[in-house]
């Protein structure tokens, strides 16, 4: 493993990687995605789950939720991988928790990143302590708030309204991994994988963990390809008989375009590569981690909202219809390129030049639309060339 990252690295050929692993990605269904009643749960147009993995919501007139069940057999991992909930799905996303006996959330996005909502605020703050979801009937307490620099483990009660009975969730949030980018470092990176390890959460005794960035798919895939991989070398004890590409290659047969960059799967690879010295035997590299990754600094501070933050309507839930339009995303043009080439997903929509044409189109339309009620009077001079082309006319 360790010489063919060096090759790849050597050569520059993570680019090339990334596009054999896009072009030989399955392609598979997603229907249920597109019917209009589902529209407004998607959060964005092009990251849909497919038929046969989506996870299916009970006990409600509407079962879709923007949720995919992926199982690793081998490794005996479930991961329920999602989109950062909108603010009109956050009762759906606790009743998919209840119903799927999940032990653990991980959280790998801030609500707010470079002046987007790329998540509803799902969870009670310290200021709140508790919120209620009436559409689902689950009240979700704060019980704890451990904040470190650069993530924050939260421990939430969620109490089942109908039933009066209560179960205890863990919030893993890491909190300075960047859309589109990678952790600062693998070792900052394993050492909040580790600690959610630690917890038992991923293990057999428990339904799968949620996972989810703000698609559900770039640092969500990350997360899970890294655990996955090193779940099986720890099974197999033989570094070298793990297949980073072929496992993300099963993984994107339950969710469309896992690992959304070059940068992401290069991080992977030196991920699974040092955690591996760890399964390995080499304790030591543990405290390693912990010390570079400096998790006792304060943290650092999220980004502010913007001077003057869109006003939402809200509908009979707790959140935004609109939410899902909105393009200040984890994807954009690229991202659709790159789920196109894994799943060939546009062409149940139309081609990717449409796509991109789409894009285009409601990214100008919605300039023109903000630029619209700006109307600026015509100066003197504009006023008399103006009477004069009506007159010769």
């Amino acid at each position: 493993m360790d010489h063919e990252f060096a090759n790849l690295d050597s050569e520059g050929r993570w680019q090339n990687l990334y596009v054999e692993i896009r072009n030989e990605s399955h392609e598979c269904s997603y229907k249920v995605a597109k019917y209009p009643e589902n529209r407004n749960r998607n959060r964005y147009r092009d990251v849909s789950p497919f038929d046969h993995s989506r996870v299916k919501l009970g006990n409600t007139e509407n079962d879709y939720i923007n949720a995919s069940l992926v199982v690793m057999e081998e490794a005996e991992r479930s991961y329920i991988l999602t989109q950062g909930p909108l603010r009109n799905t956050c009762g759906h996303f606790w009743l998919m928790i209840w119903e799927q006996q999940t032990k653990a959330v991980i959280m790998l996005n801030r609500v707010v990143e470079k002046g987007s909502e790329k998540c509803a605020q799902y969870w009670p703050t310290q200021e709140e302590h508790e919120m209620t979801f009436k559409d689902t009937q689950f009240l979700v307490t704060l019980v704890s708030e451990d904040i470190k620099s650069y993530y924050t483990i939260r421990v939430l009660k969620l109490r089942n309204m109908n039933t009066e009975e209560s179960r205890e969730i863990y919030h893993f949030h890491y909190t300075t991994w960047p859309d589109f980018g990678v952790p600062e470092s693998p070792a900052s990176f394993l050492n909040f994988l580790f600690k959610v390890r630690e917890s038992g959460c991923l293990g057999l005794g428990h339904g799968p963990a949620v996972v989810h960035c703000s698609a559900g798919i770039g640092r969500s895939g990350t997360f899970s390809l890294v655990d996955t991989c090193l779940v099986l070398i720890d099974k197999r004890k033989d570094p070298s008989s793990v297949d980073i590409k072929k496992i993300l290659l099963d993984m994107r047969n339950y969710r469309m375009g896992l690992i959304q960059t070059p940068d992401q799967l290069r991080f992977s690879y030196m991920a699974v590569i040092e955690g591996a010295k760890y399964i390995m035997g080499d304790l030591s590299v543990q405290k390693q981690w912990r010390e570079l990754s400096k998790e006792d600094q304060d943290p650092v501070s999220e980004s502010p909202p913007p001077a003057q933050a869109p006003k939402r309507p809200t509908d009979k839930f707790n959140g935004s219809r609109l939410s899902h339009l909105d393009d200040g995303t984890e994807s954009g043009v690229e991202r659709i390129a790159d789920i196109d080439g894994s799943c060939k997903q546009q062409e149940t929509d139309g081609s990717l030049a449409n796509a991109r044409k789409r894009h285009r189109d409601e990214k100008s339309a919605s300039c023109t639309q903000k630029i619209q009620p700006i109307k600026t009077r015509p100066s003197d001079p504009e006023k008399k060339r103006k009477r004069a082309r009506t007159t010769d006319t």
